[in-house]
Order: structure tokens, then sequence, then C-alpha cells
């Protein structure tokens, strides 16, 4: 990308270093004789010219051939192994902010709008003009890498039997481009590119029209086939061999897993456009009744439009399921709740000299004990984007200090404390976070180090170490709270599900004044409510909220009367010798 420097590969951790975290990281979320037998499996697994040892030293050989070494096992584990449906399991969707659509033109004029714009930033990429990234937040300034635009519109995830492939589409300039519009369950080609010239805003808007047009020919309508891709990966992968028998059917799917993107242009439903409407909608359609059939959720970028008064979305990195689990198990059992927490925001936070993305992270785990009365394994993904070919590694939330906070804050405990403890405890709560976030983004966290560890197991056919079979690691793999920071300028939230069946996905955009948060669980879980953990954050966060203007009130009474007695006691002071007063200074500053 223009101006992009040259960036460092991703590091290797310390071993031991690792070992210890991971040990730090469960040893309170586990019983006391399960976390004995832990640190023993973990100390074998560290010992001197051991297992740990010898694995590690193939990955620091891995590092130096690689340009990343952890790039593959990372999206093999996370992402093209994992053979759940792509819809709520594994795609999020972004949730634009609403239009005010007088009628179905206005929407199509929108569309070609939306296409237009997305054709220029896929220009500003192809000529490699897009301006370089800079990091935000905590390390800001440290550039990043751009690599992730670039398949963000060649790149397409095609169902396999055991694991599923990334299929690029041909970056020559020859190959003439198009998207796919999807329109009532069918699935046209608009080519963007007519006699070497692109197609302008007014072209693609004549193309839309013609395309709703044929759409609406309910004789010729084909079945819905994007139900297919909402399967589950192993079923869409035998579908999909059936299919490509077909001459039509093969060549079809090759103009699909080609496209820029798709568009969906979904037909009016009759729910409420609130905001936890539409994040459903976003992330399964509604089902076959609605629009579940009106996608392709194997393409990396899909644009979903409805054609009403109403919003445009964004849907991307999708998942899949048969119209059974589709219809049942995905939008039935999907318990939703978008909120907007308008109390204060992030400007509120940063007065606390907090770090916002902390204290909400901290917030989190009060909700969740509250709920629950314990804390669990947390995700909350990390950009690793400082080194080449960078993704994400998790940041750990559940930290012993959190949880020495919400007690504090909850139960018997609580109800005995000071508020300048409870103060001291959120404090330290937050710098743990802080310190972990630190750790993660500059690649010194735990989870990709083992996951690496464990693949290279599994790469020189070793017997499966037993750390990697050891129940407390197979639970701290086990994210029952899913979270993810994803801040934008705009009024416009991400949404996403849970990522096990007993958990949360909690997705959250700090604002100025406002926090919107977007909340999902399981229907089906007797253990997990989206309306009752977001009614537990609301009321954590105005506790954390009037703990914070307590201890400030409580510091500027003491400030005053401090100032007050100082003023008393000017004359006296003023007959002391220099140094009496160096010293009543130093004392000051070590109560402060």
């Amino acid at each position: 990308m223009k101006e992009e420097k040259a960036l460092p590969k991703v590091p290797v951790p310390p071993l031991k270093q690792t070992l210890d975290t991971y040990l730090r990281c469960v040893q309170h979320l586990v019983g006391a004789e399960q976390f004995t037998k832990t640190r023993a499996i973990v100390e074998k697994f560290g010992a001197a010219r051991g297992t740990g040892e010898a694995l590690q030293k193939k990955l620091l050989e891995r590092r130096e051939r690689t340009t990343n070494w952890i790039y593959d096992y990372w999206l093999q584990d996370m992402y093209l192994a994992n053979k759940v449906a792509l819809p709520v399991n594994s795609n999020p969707a972004m949730v634009f902010p609403k239009q005010a659509f007088r009628d179905r033109s206005d929407a199509l004029r929108f569309a070609a709008h939306l296409i237009t714009g997305v054709l220029e930033f896929k220009s500003l990429i192809d000529t490699q003009a897009l301006a370089v990234e800079y990091a935000r937040g905590q390390l800001a300034g440290t550039p990043m890498c751009m690599q992730q635009y670039r398949r963000m519109f060649t790149y397409y995830r095609r169902p396999g039997h055991t694991a599923d492939t990334q299929v690029q589409s041909p970056a020559s300039a020859s190959e003439p481009e198009h998207i796919i519009v999807a329109c009532k369950d069918q699935f046209f080609v608009l080519d963007i590119v007519s006699n070497l010239k692109r197609l302008n805003e007014m072209d693609i808007l004549s193309q839309l029209e013609k395309i709703v047009s044929m759409a609406e020919k309910s004789a010729d309508r084909l079945p819905p086939f994007g139900l297919f891709t909402s399967d589950g990966r192993t079923e869409w992968a035998q579908a999909r061999d059936v299919l490509i028998k077909d001459p039509t059917n093969r060549a079809s799917l090759a103009l699909i897993e080609s496209c820029v993107c798709v568009v969906c242009l979904d037909e009016p439903t009759k729910l409420e456009p609130s905001d936890t409407n539409r994040a459903l909608l976003m992330l399964h359609g509604g089902g076959r009744e609605m629009n579940g059939g009106n996608r392709w959720y194997d393409k990396a970028m899909q644009d979903e439009e409805p054609l009403q008064d109403g919003e445009v979305n964004q849907c991307y990195r999708s998942v899949s399921t048969t119209k059974a689990t589709l219809e049942v198990q995905l939008v039935k059992n999907l318990d939703m709740d978008a909120y907007n927490f308008k109390f204060y925001g992030k400007e509120f936070i940063k007065k606390q000299r907090m770090s916002p993305d902390a204290y909400i992270q901290v917030a989190l785990q009060l909700a969740f004990y509250r709920c629950n009365g314990r804390l669990v394994s947390t995700y909350e993904s990390a950009s690793i984007r400082r080194f080449q070919e960078g993704r994400v590694d998790n940041i750990r939330s559940a930290t012993l200090e959190a949880l020495a906070f919400v007690k504090s804050m909850t139960g018997d405990e609580g109800a005995t404390l000071s508020d300048s403890e409870r103060m001291k405890r959120l404090r330290d709560a937050i710098r743990a976070q802080t310190d972990y976030t630190i750790a993660a983004i500059t690649g010194m966290a735990i989870d990709n180090h083992l996951l690496g560890l464990r693949e290279m197991a599994k790469e020189l056919k070793m017997e499966k170490p037993d750390i990697f079979a050891d129940e407390t690691y197979l639970a701290s793999n086990q994210f029952i709270l899913s979270t993810s920071q994803v801040s934008t300028v705009m009024e416009m939230f991400c949404c996403y599900g849970p990522v096990v069946p007993n958990g949360y996905g909690v997705c959250y955009n700090p604002q100025a004044n406002h926090i919107v948060f977007c909340v999902s669980s399981f229907r089906e879980s007797t253990e997990t409510s989206s309306a009752v953990f977001v009614k537990a954050l609301e009321r954590g966060l105005l506790e954390i909220r009037d703990l914070c203007n307590r201890r400030a009130d409580s510091a500027a009474t003491a400030s005053t009367a401090t100032s007050t007695t100082t003023s008393t006691a000017a004359p006296t002071v003023s007959k002391t010798s220099i140094g009496s007063q160096a010293t009543g200074q130093v004392r000051k500053a070590s109560g402060k």
C-alpha cells in the first residue's frame, strides 16, 4: 500500500513466559485440585530439554523461514477447519446508520451509490494508493499491515469435507470484473466493466432496475440456492459436489466465487426496524421465510440492503447452515439485544485516566459475575497488525485482579470494603487489563503461542503433549464470554453470535458520550439471557461511575481541607527553615 513500511515479523514469545502467564490466567478459574494437576503438567512440559523446548526450537525455525509463523495455524484453527455454519457462528455483521428511503427507487439509487463507492475503494487497493493505517489507542502511531485489504474483494471461502479452502480470484487486468446481485433469492451477474470502461453510477442504477424486474418474473424463479451456504460446512461441501456435476451449475458457481462482492437487495419485512432486529436480519436474513436465502455467506464481502425505508448494512466473512438448521437452530435460537448505554461514554472514562477499552472489559466481567457468581475464560480480540501478515491474538480479560474487583462490588465481601479499597481494586484490574493488552498487540500473548506449539506437535507427528489434553487447557479455550471492541466514527455497530452454546457474544462501540453494545446468546441455553446480561451490564457501568464520582468528590473535599489548613498555618511555615519546607513538600507528595 501507499508508503507502507517494512514491518517486523511476529515474535515467538519465550516459552517460560508463556507457561507462567498461562498458569496465572487459569489459576482462579479452575478448582484447587485441578490447578495442582495442571501446574505439574505445565512444569513437565516446560522442563529443560523437554517437549516444550523441542517444540519451541521448531517454532523459532519456522519463524525464520516464513513471513508469519502463526498465520496459517491461526487461519485453519479459527476459520477453515471449523465445520459449523457460517451465519451467526462465524460471520460478523456491521449495521450501518439508517437511510431514509422514500420508495424502492430511492433504495436502488442508494445501492448504486454504495456499489460505486465500493468500486472506488477497490481501485485504491488495486493501484496501491490506499494510505497506510497507523495504530490508535495503546502504542498509537505504529504502522499497520495492510495485507488484509488485498484479500477483501478477491478471496472466497470454498467449503470442504475436512476443511474449507481460500480461493483467490485472478489478479489479471484482463479478467472482466463483476459483482453478484441477490434479489428474491435469485442471483444475477452484473458486469461492472463495459468496453474496458467501468460503469458509472447511473449505469449501475439502470442495471439494478433491470435485475429487480427480472427477479419479479416468478415463472423463471429458481430455488433459493443461497441457503446451501448457510449449512454446516461438510453438508454444503457434499451438496456442492453434486451441483458441480452439471456444467451450468459449475459455471455459475465459478462466477460467484470470482465476483468482487455480493449485493443483497432484500424484501421488506414486517419487523420493527429496531437495532436488535436490524442486527438479526444482517446475521441470518430472518430465515427462509424472509431473506435467509437471499445471501451467499461464503463471499468475504456481502452488502445487504432492504428495498424499503430503512437501512443499508454490510455483512462479511459469513457462516453456513441447512434449511432446517438456519430456520430452527440459528434464527429461532439466537437471542440478540442491541443496547445503547446513554449515561456516559469514553470521555468520562478518559477523565478518570483509565483506558476506555479496559474499563468496559472490567465492567463486562462484573456483569458476568453478577449473573453467574464466577468468572470464565474470556476472549477479547487484539490486533497484531503491527507485524507482517498480522491478524489477531487474544486478550484474556478474566484476570485475578478483575475477580478481586468484582467481588468488592458484590456479595458479603463487597459490603465490608471502603470506596478507597474498591477504587484501588478497580485501578488494579484496569492496569492488569491494559498490561495484557499491550503484551497481546506486541506479540507476547499466550494463545497464538500455545496454538503454535500444539500444531507443531501435530506436524512432527508427536503424541499430543499432556498440556493440550489437560482439562484446564480444553476449558480455557471454551470462551463463554467472547468480546470485541469495534470503534467507528459513524453511528454504527458490529454484531456476531456466541462461540459456544452456553456463551455470550459481546461487541461494543465506545462513543464520546454513550456506548453501543450488541449482546448475543442462545435461547436454548438455560445459563444465558441477553436481556439479563444487558441489565447487569448497565447496573455495573452505573455503579463504577458512581464509585469514581464518590472518590473524586472525596479527593476534592480532602484537597480543600488541606488547602485551608495550609493557608491557616502559612505564617508558621514562613518562619521555618528552607530545609523544613522541602521536607514538608516531600511528605505532601508522598501522601497523594
